[in-house]
């Protein structure tokens, strides 16, 4: 599916299914250099039962246009300019690591707008490492390298991918190489300079969950726990043996989980 804000156009996966704003619409958000392809087989189950599915490209990123975006709290007013640019009064955001700081800042900001988040992979704080920025900023193989490092537990590690014959490490790899030139670099900076979360999380009012990798080297499960206090309405969910890329290391768990949520 495409569609334009402020002239720009913007491209975003429907799971197989046509878009249809009177159904109960699920928005997906990507985490720093990716895109909508990371939510695949989460896109695809929703689409299929009951639920209208966009996992957006977000700006100067896959294939989307316009300028990258280099603050979480501006990418979150874009989002919302999704929801207007599709006719939905009120969706369900699922949002990874960045995705997820995007998501509760959104939900913070536009609170009639969210009907119920999801959080993946998240932490009130997600500095980066000076490493993998300098490597990211000289748009260097090192950057992807160690986000596909670090992203994965022992099993990604390992091969052991749900589908035979896939390997995550090297997928999660190619699809960050193939990003554009500067987006994570950009996506990794506005991470660290976001110091909002606490503050988004006492603003939020809808049903939340935090779903988190127990292996995660990224955001470790415990750097969570003051966003899960600060959101009244929320729930905690821990999946044994995932890293910081739970979509794909888990993907039947994390679609089992959200349904229960979305």
């Amino acid at each position: 599916m495409d569609f334009a804000i402020d002239g720009k156009r913007v491209i975003a996966a429907t799971g197989g299914r046509p878009f249809d704003a009177t159904t109960p619409a699920v928005l997906f958000i990507n985490g720093a250099g990716m895109d909508h392809t990371v939510w695949a087989l989460q896109t695809r189950y929703f689409a299929h039962h009951r639920r209208s599915v966009l996992a957006v490209d977000l700006p100067g990123h896959g294939r989307s246009g316009g300028a990258l975006l280099h603050s979480i709290a501006d990418t979150a007013s874009w989002i919302v300019h999704v929801l207007d640019a599709v006719a939905v009064q009120s969706a369900a955001l699922v949002g990874h690591s960045m995705g997820a700081l995007i998501a509760l800042e959104a939900a913070a900001v536009a609170p009639k707008r969210v009907r119920s988040l999801a959080l993946l992979g998240v932490a009130e704080r997600m500095p980066v490492h000076p490493d993998l920025q300098a490597a990211a900023d000289g748009n260097r193989r090192l950057g992807p390298e160690l986000v596909a490092s670090w992203g994965h537990g022992r099993s990604g590690h390992l091969g052991g991918n749900p589908a035979p014959g896939l390997w995550m490490m090297g997928g999660s790899l190619q699809l960050l190489e193939r990003a554009p030139a500067g987006a994570l670099a950009a996506d990794l900076a506005a991470c660290s300079a976001y110091d909002g979360a606490l503050a988004a999380a006492a603003r939020v009012a809808c049903p939340t969950l935090l779903l988190l990798g127990a292996l995660d080297r990224m955001t470790p499960p415990a750097k969570a726990r003051p966003l899960a206090d600060a959101i009244a309405p929320s729930r905690t969910v821990v999946l044994p043996g995932a890293g910081h890329m739970l979509m794909s290391e888990r993907p039947d768990a994390v679609i089992d989980v959200l349904r229960e949520s979305i």
